[in-house]
């Protein structure tokens, strides 16, 4: 996800879109310990995605102070 897209976004789906993506993490770590995982890097993305949109929250909440 870019983050130009995630900046687009309104706070109420960034925090929609940030339950979804924290629940796909843990699905994809439960595969990684049962061995199905196919793709690791897809964890790496996850996480990354995770950061970008905590980070843009984050900011939203101080700037609106």
């Amino acid at each position: 996800m870019k983050t130009k897209e995630i900046r687009e976004m309104s706070s109420e789906n960034l925090e929609k879109e940030l339950n979804e993506l924290k629940s796909e993490l843990f699905k994809l770590k439960f595969s990684l310990a049962t061995g199905g995982l196919d793709n690791p890097m897809k964890m790496k993305m996850v996480k990354k995605d995770i950061a970008k949109i905590k980070t843009i929250l984050r900011e939203r909440e101080i700037s609106s102070k």
